[in-house]
């Protein structure tokens, strides 16, 4: 059973994470409007794998019978400067996340929580490599700047990154992984 603080807390990550999709989405549309259609399929498929981390803490609140709240989505950045500030908010943003995880994990062991530390290690890890990927494209995008010819390529090797989700709902709730 969760504490009420703990379920407080996974919770809130509920809403960061499905904000995350919104601002990912959000970055998707910028670069829609900007003719980049494969930073578009990367930016939603990073939107869609937000969602699904939502789904799975939402899974485990359930599964500990705690209760789900869900809470209203702030609005995400609408605008940037250029592809390569879309990035650099994007690693900015993939740090936070990680603070926010780490908050968890504090939490869940302050309260001896094992069951919840062991869960959000996954989350742990996840964010190493979101952080690590968000930080090699905007490494690319630095050195592609102001060259189309080298930002055209960028954009066809972001095509390629697909998110696909097979799992059924019972893997899912079963803590399936992605």
């Amino acid at each position: 059973m969760l504490s009420s603080k703990m379920q407080e807390a996974l919770n809130k990550q509920i809403n960061a994470e499905i904000y995350s999709a919104y601002l990912y989405w959000s970055m998707s549309a910028y670069f829609e409007s900007i003719n980049l259609p494969g930073h578009v399929t990367w930016m939603y498929a990073q939107a869609q794998e937000e969602f699904y981390h939502a789904r799975r803490i939402y899974n485990f609140i359930a599964e500990r019978t705690g209760r789900v709240r869900l809470a209203a989505i702030e609005e995400p950045a609408f605008e940037w400067k250029s592809p390569e500030a879309v990035f650099a908010a994007a690693l900015e943003h993939e740090r936070l996340v990680t603070s926010l995880i780490n908050d968890l994990v504090t939490l869940a062991r302050e309260e001896k929580d094992y069951a919840t530390d062991t869960f959000l290690q996954w989350f742990v890890n996840e964010q190493v490599e979101e952080e690590s990927t968000a930080d090699k494209i905007l490494q690319k995008q630095k050195l592609v700047s102001g060259d189309g010819a080298g930002l055209f390529v960028l954009d066809q090797e972001l095509a390629v990154r697909p998110f696909v989700l097979m799992l059924t709902e019972q893997a899912l709730a079963a803590g399936g992984a992605a």
